[in-house]
């Protein structure tokens, strides 16, 4: 389990506000509480990296964007 440091969580706001950027508002709530929990998930697990962090943030919106459809 990796420790969730403060450049950690840096990368991880970066990601989020990437990624919920394009979204009506930056992303309601609900959105961007699913997609946070999802990033420190795969971050506790070792994923580190801005790409791999990007990764697990796109994959986690894709998903509820299937789920609303």
């Amino acid at each position: 389990m990796s420790k969730i440091n403060q450049r950690l969580t840096a990368s991880m706001d970066a990601v989020l506000e990437e990624i919920c950027g394009a979204l009506p508002h930056g992303g309601d709530h609900e959105t961007r509480k699913h997609i946070a929990q999802k990033l420190i998930s795969s971050a506790r697990k070792g994923n580190t990296t801005l790409e791999g962090l990007r990764t697990v943030a796109r994959g986690a919106l894709e998903d509820l964007l299937r789920k609303s459809a």
